[in-house]
Parts: structure tokens; sequence; C-alpha cells
């Protein structure tokens, strides 16, 4: 079973002697060392499949991950065995122990775009940057398991203070929805875990033996979660690079993988240094880059994939020339290879770095993404639709109520809505619950009571049948009784509302194949929908050329990379301390690693800003790669002679005609 693995990646897959830590350079076969090494516990050393959990990050990777052990765990020997998110895991507990907490089973996940709806609300803003800045402020005071009291008490400035206050009444008002947040899904098993002994034991018993991947990119919470699991018998063993950790400010700590060594005393450290991805030179170049940052764990990539194409620097007189530039140099390098679009990346910094290499790539006819697009979840059918599987799971979930009850527009406005918010807001009760009090009747017309209580009876009984009716039947039951498809046609232009239309169907489809398979009720479901529209975008992966931030990027790999203003104040981020330039320094090594054969880094000797024009400074991780593995390009001091466009147009042309030549008999 192991004799595809090289020798340390073997070692790593049997050891069970204590705790272990893989340090996993990027490349170097993580994934495979993780499946081996639970098909490995179960075929050789008695462990049942219901008994190993491996966490990771994203649904991609989990559903990777169960393919590939399904391989190698033909037939039943994998049932039950746990591969999922952090993030499905905390629900999978906070589902089973909810009643301890004072939750109902059902309880609403909020998405980003709720949480956002309740700040604003509760802050009096409607400035979308501050919204932001005090959500990011909630998320890692819950990250770093920080409570609303502890907040309060440590804030050191006015709106310190203030935030510590909203976020005082933002878990209440989260607590009268009997929903949870995104962060709850780890911070609230932790909670559980530390009140109630009970419950921890139940799942140290449960699962035996853990593989947790990506460990760099934990938070304190994280860390917290998987030392309870795991327990004095620290059977577990955690996967990491400390030169991939990129992931700071959203609260993950590059300390957790430090840490490993002070908390566990008996800990192992294997290191996975050969690399089955890039050539020689990429290695060379990232392993040199990589050495100006201080080390807890040395290692050095190597490979045996040949020494490679030299790595070339470009410097383009501005935005625009770099554009038009890396885009030339991809279509050329695409026809004389006769490669595919999707063997092409183009990888930067921050966002707005995009828009200049969308509008050529759209001029040239180049298909291409965008990560970080919109998902198809986010789609405004697709929410009207889940806002009513909301409801039906959890009635007190007040945002899915005002959505649903809404649209289609059944003859319920505004001051109805308002009349009923205002009374649930002095019972203390959510919407729905307010609505079948005796008061309401007498606080509204005739008409708008009698729609409103439709509405709600309609919502009871499809509830009472949610956990145990086909998911499938009470899908097609819904869309019949609320009249979407007609409500579209009547109320867009009629080829929107056929796109609109066909989303529904499509989002209704899955959802029927996917209960299926999983054998999930309507109410499961729901809570699979919140957490497939956080954690990822869509499975579709067209022949097109990405376009990624270095933070997106990661985990993937492309034949041709090109890394695009590479300049100081951009990468690294400007105002960065030292602490900040190392991580800086790392997103840069992500991005040299993403690629196999080839790598471009592009950067501009001017740029525009606004209706002025800024010098750039080339970024100094360009003078830490080792010098005689680059080829300069463009407008630097060291470059070749620069190929005029009329000529690169010429070369062009030439290479598509001969392309477009017919063969000979």
């Amino acid at each position: 079973m192991l004799s595809k693995l090289n020798s340390v990646q073997r070692e790593a897959a049997m050891y069970l002697d204590g705790p272990l830590l893989v340090l996993a350079g990027a490349g170097s076969g993580k994934t495979r060392v993780i499946t081996h090494k639970i098909a490995y516990l179960v075929e050789e050393c008695g462990y049942a499949a219901r008994n190993i959990a491996a966490i990771t990050f994203t649904n991609k990777a989990a559903n990777e991950m169960r393919e590939r052990v399904g391989h190698l765990l033909q037939g039943k020997n994998a049932k039950g065995l746990v591969v999922s998110t952090f993030h499905s895991l905390g629900m999978t507990i906070l589902r089973a122990e909810a009643p301890l907490l004072g939750y109902k089973p059902q309880f609403s996940i909020f998405d980003s775009s709720d949480t956002v709806k309740i700040i604003g609300e509760l802050s009096n803003s409607g400035d979308k940057q501050e919204l932001r800045d005090i959500q990011t402020q909630l998320s890692n005071w819950k990250s770093a398991f920080i409570s609303p009291e502890q907040a309060v008490v440590v804030a050191d400035s006015a709106e310190a203070a203030a935030y510590a206050r909203i976020y005082m009444r933002y878990q209440e008002t989260l607590r009268a929805y009997q929903a949870v947040d995104f962060d709850d899904l780890i911070h609230l098993p932790v909670l559980l875990f530390n009140q109630h002994p009970e419950a921890l034991q139940r799942w140290q018993n449960k699962l035996r033996y853990l593989l947790i991947d990506e460990y760099q990119d934990t938070n304190d919470c994280q860390y917290q979660l998987t030392r309870l699991l795991a327990g004095k018998r620290a059977a577990f063993t955690a996967v990491g690079d400390d030169d991939q950790a990129i992931y700071a400010w959203r609260g993950a700590s590059i300390e957790n993988l430090h840490n490993l060594r002070t908390d566990y005393s008996a800990l192992r450290v294997i290191k996975l240094e050969q690399n089955y991805r890039s050539s020689q030179r990429i290695l060379k170049v990232a392993n040199g880059l990589i050495n100006h940052n201080t080390k807890v764990f040395e290692k050095k990539l190597w490979s045996d994939h040949g020494i490679g194409d030299a790595i070339r620097i470009y410097a383009a007189k501005d935005d625009e020339h770099e554009a038009e530039s890396v885009v030339m140099k991809l279509i050329t390098h695409k026809i004389e290879h006769q490669t595919q679009f999707s063997d092409y990346a183009i990888l930067y910094r921050s966002n707005y770095l995009s828009r200049a290499f969308e509008e050529q790539l759209r001029a040239q006819r180049i298909p291409y993404t965008v990560s970080g697009g919109s998902s198809f979840f986010d789609k405004p059918e697709i929410k009207d639709i889940t806002a009513y599987l909301r409801l039906i799971a959890n009635p007190d979930d007040d945002p899915a109520f005002i959505r649903a009850i809404t649209t289609p527009k059944r003859g319920i406005g505004n001051t109805t809505l308002e009349k009923l918010g205002s009374y649930a807001g002095t019972r203390h009760i959510s919407l729905f619950e307010a609505a079948f009090e005796t008061h309401i009747e007498q606080l509204l017309p005739a008409r708008q009571y009698e729609d409103l209580m439709i509405f709600c009876n309609f919502i009871n009984r499809l509830e009472g049948r949610a956990e145990s009716d086909p998911c499938g039947e009470l899908l097609d039951e819904l869309l019949r009784a609320i009249n979407y498809e007609t409500w579209l046609y009547d109320s867009q232009e009629a080829r929107q509302a056929e796109i609109r239309w066909k989303n529904v169907e499509d989002f209704i489809g899955w959802l029927k194949k996917k209960s299926e398979a999983d054998e999930k009720s309507l109410i499961e479901m729901v809570q699979t929908i919140a957490l497939i529209n956080m954690l990822e975008g869509k499975d579709k992966e067209p022949d097109a050329v990405s376009l990624s931030t270095l933070h997106a990027a990661k985990g993937l790999e492309f034949p041709h990379v090109f890394i695009i203003g590479a300049e100081e104040d951009i990468l690294p981020f400007r105002d960065s301390d030292a602490k900040g330039i190392e991580e800086e320094r790392r997103l840069m090594y992500v991005g040299v690693t993403r690629a196999e054969r080839s790598l471009q880094i592009s950067y501009c000797n001017r740029r525009r800003k606004g209706r002025d024009w800024a010098l750039c400074e080339p970024s100094r991780f360009l003078d830490e790669m080792p010098q005689s593995e680059l080829i300069f390009a463009g407008g630097h001091s060291d470059a070749a002679p620069v190929v005029t466009k009329d000529q690169g147009m010429d070369k062009l042309a030439r290479l598509k005609a001969m392309l477009n030549k017919p063969v000979a008999e």
C-alpha cells in the first residue's frame, strides 16, 4: 500500500508512536501522505474508519482527500470516516450537542452578508468600510477566544470600546435568532468542550486519531479545538509548512506550528523536501528567497524534474504596457508550445491589479476566470430560495423571514413588517413567533393579518415534515406553492427571467441529488449550503487563464505562471513592519512555487495613480533571488534588447499563420 511513497513520506505515514509534525514543503505530496496514512491506520493498524478524522480548510481539499481515500480503501472500510473542514466538523459537533449550549439542532448559519446587515443595524452605520472593519474585529476577537465581556476590558481606544459594545449586542442578536456565524462554528465547540467534560469525552472517544492539514493556517481557536480533541492521548499528525504561512491578517498564527514543540515534548518532526511540481531552477529561486526569513525549522526543497527555464524578470514602462506584454507573451507561448489556456496563471498581490489584464484578455478574446468571483450561491434567485429553506429549518431566523415573506411579494409590506418587528422587539421573540401571538391580530389590518397567517402556517407545515420527508419532494412542493417561476417572468425581462429560473432549477436539482447521495434531510442540507457558500466557489474548471490573488492561489499549481506588480508598496505591501515583511516574502514564495515549468515576474517603472503617474521601485524580493537564475527583460538596467510592439505583433502573426497552415498529405 505504501510502495508509491518515497522513504520520508513512508516514514511519516507509518509513524504512530506519538504526536507527529510533518513539515511539508510546497509540492512535496502532503495529501498523498495524509490519505495513505488513513489507509494504513485502517488496513494495518486496526483503526475503524469512523474513529479517524482528517481536517482541512476548504471543501475542495476535503473532497479531493475523500476521493483519494476511497480509491485506497475499496468497499466498506471507509464507512464513517470523517474528512471535513474545520467548520464542517464544528457544525457536526454543535448539531449533536446543541442543547448543552442552549441551541436547537436546526440553528441557522449566517453568512457574511447576514452578519454585515446585523452589524449595520447595531452600529447605525451605512459605511461599507466601517462595517467591514467591525466585522473583521469581531471575527478576530472570536478567533482569539476573547468574549464580549473581555473585549470591553481590553479595549484600548474609544473605537475599540464602541466595537466591543457592538460585539456584545451582536452576540445577543445571534442568540435571539438561534443562529451562529462562521467563527462560532469553531468558537462554540471549544466553549462546549471546556464547559462540558462529558461532551469532550464523547468526541475524544469517537475521533481517536486526528490528521490536520495546513496547520500553519490555524488560528488560536482552531488550535484549542484540535488540542482538546487530541487530549492526553495526543494521537495526531499535523501537516504544515511555516514557509507558506500567509494568513496572519485573518487570525492565523504561525506560532501554532512552533508551539507544538512546547506543548508536546514527545513531538516527532519529519520533513518532506522533495518537490514533485517544479523545475530545479524555480526551486533554487524559491529557496534563495525564503532563506531571508528567520527560521525555526530549516528545510530546502529539491526536485529531479530537470533544471528548467531561467526565470524571466520583466520591467514594463507602465501598468498598461505590463498587461499588454504579459498577454502577448502568453499567447505566443501557447501557440509555440500547443498548450491549453488553463495551463497559465496571472498572479497578483491585490485585486485591483487584475483590471488592466482583464481588458487585454478580453481584447484578445482569451477566456479567463477571476478568483474570488461571485459564488453561484450569492445570486439573488438562489438567496431567495435559500431564505425559505433557512426559515423552514429555523423559524427564528429573522433575516430569512423578511426575505422569504417579501419575495415573491404577497401583500405584506414594510408597514406590516415594522409593526411585527416592533412588537417582536418588545417581547424579545422572533418575527415568526410574534406572528402567532394574539396581540398581532389587533395590530394589523384583517387582510395583512390573513396573508401573514397563510405564509406562517405554510412554513409550519413544511417545518413539521423537514426532518422526515424526502428532501426532493419538499423542494418541489415549495417551488409550486410560492409560484417563483411565474413571479420571475412577471417581474423581470424575459431573457433575464429565463437565466434566473434555469439557475433555480440547477440549484434544486443539485440539492435533490446531494441530499439523496449523502442521505441528508432538508434541514441538514440547509446547513450544508451555508458552509459551501462560505468555503468554496464554483466547481467547474474551464479551459481558461486563471487570474488570481497570491493568497487565493495557495494550494494550486500551473505549468506557466506570471507574477505581476512585483514592486515596493505592492509586494511587499506598503507599511509592512519586520514581521509583515516576512509574511510578504512568504507570499512571494507561494507565488514562485505555484509554477511547474516557467515563471515570469514583472514590475512597472511607473504606475498610474488617479490622474498622475508615480515612479515605482522594483520589489526588494527580486534582489534576494539568486541572480544567476534570472534573465532580465524590458526596461530593466540589465535587460536584454527590447522587442517593439510591432515586432511582437509580427511574430505573433507568423506563428498564427504557421499554426493555420494546412498539413501536407
